[in-house]
């Protein structure tokens, strides 16, 4: 079972972490703050962009202590926030960050987690482990020797193509969650996506590029929309280099190339057998069919309303964040007027949810979403499967899926409308990749499967960031379990108050 932050009303901190028997205790301090950063002011924890990376062996119970000296209410924090967890992932690589919209793109960091003690990595032990977020930086390494890349997307709002000028990667973990070892010159990335790599310095002594620019897929009214067509870049210096040397920069895919991200992300398998493998439930208690992607905010009636405000929906709902009592708080102690538990389980009108037309007029009703705070209530240790289908309502475009608290099994991914009786045969029941975000593919569909085993409520969200404050997002609620272990414990007493 995973502590949660008591989210939505209150959240600063979001990190992935569960709590089990403890091997040891991991004790950091926060300090959220401002810094200045080439004469620009930002909010960033102890003084440093990224944050600090926080080492942890699985098994170890993690306490945070957080104070916010930023200018900003995060939670009216006046005192120390104490957040504990107990690490039962696997070995591998997460992020921590704010969950305040504007404050994601300097409040992270890295989360590794290594294999407790006399256990072992089901891969040869590399000589470095380096996390890496995607931004400047230069590492040395030695001709011959293994490095353990822990490559983190802290973007806000872009996936990424991500490459090393002449080497080639062997993929063995993604969100914490090993894979069958899968070489390849090139990865793709979600914001909040996480992918570990062997990278073996095996090229002549010289200074190489690694680099990233993103994967963009937006289109509205048939044209792409803007996104700063930039690359960033790192340095991978070989021992023994002549200085200065100019690195050899990777050719990157087209920022649009839909075919290379889709091969990255269904070439993916999980290692059957290895660490914390858990195979597919085959028994599906809850389905739903969710459609995903922009929409329109309709005018209130009898007022002065100009025109429709951009929105986003799930199964035409677009969520609205309670203020003021938290839904996790709600759910505790039953307070009514909070949230319904109506989430639809399906579209409430059936269309061709991936042909252009459906923006043709007259307008596609599912065009206009009505605001919400519509969630899915479950019963402990239910099978969940989740249909997600993307719309080109206003435009296609790839959407990051994230769900809070839990990982899943992806059956499959595909390209336009969603058919059962096709696509259920294509299902990987065998050894599917876990994640904790899904790139649903542009003008497609990916198919989920995880078990609620985890009491509490949980965000289910895309993890874009300019689409979660506009709707693009909606949460589980989970009824407790049979033991004290799966009993939702109460808000700690140093709780503050919103």
């Amino acid at each position: 079972m995973r502590r949660h932050l008591f989210l939505f009303a209150c959240t600063l901190l979001h990190l992935a972490a569960s709590t089990a028997s403890a091997a040891g205790i991991v004790e950091r301090t926060f300090y959220v703050k401002s810094l200045t950063v080439s004469r620009q002011v930002i909010t960033a924890v102890n003084g440093s962009l990224p944050g600090p990376t926080i080492h942890v062996q699985e098994g170890d119970t993690l306490i945070v202590h957080v104070f916010n000296k930023s200018p900003y209410s995060l939670m009216d924090l006046t005192k120390s926030l104490n957040v504990q967890f107990t690490i039962v992932k696997q070995e591998g690589t997460l992020w921590w960050h704010a969950h305040v919209s504007f404050l994601r793109s300097s409040v992270y960091g890295a989360l590794t987690i290594r294999p407790r003690h006399r256990h072992s990595y089901p891969f040869p032990k590399p000589y470095r482990e380096i996390p890496i977020i995607l931004e400047m930086y230069e590492l040395n390494v030695l001709q011959g020797k293994t490095y353990l890349l822990r490559i983190i997307n802290a973007a806000l709002n872009r996936q990424l193509f991500y490459k090393i000028a002449n080497h080639v990667m062997t993929v063995v973990a993604i969100d914490a969650s090993y894979v069958e070892p899968y070489v390849t010159d090139f990865v793709v990335t979600g914001p909040g996506q996480t992918v570990d790599v062997l990278l073996t310095a095996d090229q002549p002594v010289g200074s190489y590029y690694m680099a990233a620019r993103a994967y963009a897929t937006a289109v509205v009214a048939g044209a792409l929309v803007r996104f700063a067509n930039t690359t960033t870049r790192g340095v991978i210096a070989y021992d023994g280099c002549p200085k200065p040397a100019t690195p050899l920069m990777p050719a990157l895919p087209a920022f649009n190339d839909t075919p290379m991200a889709h091969k990255f992300f269904t070439g993916l398998k999980g290692l059957v057998g290895g660490p914390f493998w858990d195979p597919v439930p085959l028994k599906v208690d809850h389905e739903m069919f969710v459609t995903i992607g922009l929409a329109l905010e309709p005018c209130p009636t009898n007022t002065s309303c100009k025109g429709p405000k951009h929105s986003a929906s799930m199964n035409n709902e677009s969520f609205v964040e309670p203020t003021g009592l938290s839904l996790l708080q709600a759910f505790y102690y039953n307070v009514n007027g909070i949230y319904t538990t109506d989430f639809p389980a399906k579209p409430a009108i059936k269309f061709d949810y991936t042909n252009d037309d459906i923006n043709n007029n007259p307008p596609n009703p599912m065009q206009f979403a009505p605001k919400s705070t519509k969630v899915t209530k479950l019963k402990f240790n239910t099978t969940v499967e989740i249909i997600f289908q993307n719309t080109n309502i206003l435009g296609p475009e790839s959407h990051p899926m994230h769900l809070h608290g839990f990982d899943f099994h992806i059956l499959a991914q595909g390209f336009g409308n969603y058919n059962p009786a096709t696509e259920r045969k294509k299902f990987n029941l065998i050894n599917p990749q876990k994640r904790n975000t899904v790139g649903v593919p542009v003008g497609g569909w990916a198919v989920i499967r995880f078990v609620a085993n985890n009491p509490g409520v949980w965000l289910l969200h895309c993890h874009l960031d300019m689409h979660l404050p506009v709707g693009l997002a909606t949460a589980f609620l989970v009824e407790n379990g049979p033991t004290p272990e799966t009993t939702l414990p109460p808000p700690p007493a140093d709780l503050p108050q919103c």
